[in-house]
């Protein structure tokens, strides 16, 4: 299954790894009722981000994050240490629920197959398109696009604030490119904003993001309260999500600018 790429002429990048629902047969048949929801979904991303800017590339997967999850260490190792968090191949959701069957979650063979089949070809396009907009523009700015439901008590305390920006601690990008973010938020009113909170920028973020070279990172977690129903039938909400388009759309002209 091969990553969707949009090319653009500009230096901004979405990367949009959790908004696909694919997932092969011979793996759904292995997954149970909860499963098979496939309730942790990064709803609408790609409908929610679409004609904001012109001239941005965009690199998604329709695959699902059950099947293998495109932002998380190919090693597997944890990005958050000590809390709560899904794996590379997850076996449970957000809220700590099994979603395979017994006895039928990936094996570890399964695991580096999916890896080299699925995981690799997506960062192998978001490597190329990187390199190419840094040729092009003398810098690359690549902002990931996630969201979550504002509610996990799995994950973290309380509600999520509305914006949640990841730069890893500053290490991932310019200090420039989160204060664009930051400002777009701030200018936002009745929306809440936090940067390195509970989410500091997945592996993306952390691999992608060297600022010394002109590469660079910054991850956006959006609380998904504020663009659709955060419940099955999971309904896009277009009166909300027309709001929060317009603060998304100042957020990447700032990207844009920056350098400028």
């Amino acid at each position: 299954m091969k990553p969707d790429v949009t090319i653009g002429q500009g230096p901004l990048l979405l990367a949009q790894p959790h908004g696909g629902l694919d997932i092969p047969d011979a793996i759904f048949a292995r997954l149970n009722p909860q499963g098979q929801m496939r309730a942790d979904t990064d709803w609408h991303i790609s409908r929610l981000y679409a004609d904001l800017v012109p001239e941005v590339t965009i690199v998604g997967t329709s695959l699902h994050r059950y099947v293998i999850d495109a932002n998380r260490d190919p090693s597997d190792q944890s990005l958050y240490p000590g809390q709560n968090t899904t794996s590379l191949c997850p076996t449970t959701t957000f809220d700590g629920a099994d979603i395979y069957l017994a006895g039928q979650a990936p094996s570890a063979d399964e695991i580096r197959d999916r890896q080299r089949q699925y995981h690799q070809p997506y960062h192998d396009a978001l490597r190329a398109q990187l390199d190419r907009i840094h040729q092009r523009h003398g810098y690359a700015i690549l902002y990931d696009c996630h969201s979550i439901r504002s509610v996990v008590p799995y994950l973290f305390d309380g509600r999520l604030p509305d914006f949640n920006i990841g730069s890893n601690d500053g290490q991932s990008c310019d200090a420039a490119i989160e204060t664009a973010v930051s400002a777009a938020c701030e200018q936002s009113k009745g929306f809440t904003r936090v940067i390195n909170g509970r989410f500091k920028g997945g592996w993306t973020t952390r691999h992608y993001g060297e600022p010394e070279r002109g590469f660079h990172a910054i991850q956006m977690e959006l609380a998904q309260c504020n663009y659709m129903q955060e419940q099955s039938l999971w309904q896009y909400d277009e009166r909300k999500a027309e709001c929060l388009r317009v603060i998304l759309a100042a957020i990447l002209r700032n990207l844009v600018r920056v350098f400028d």
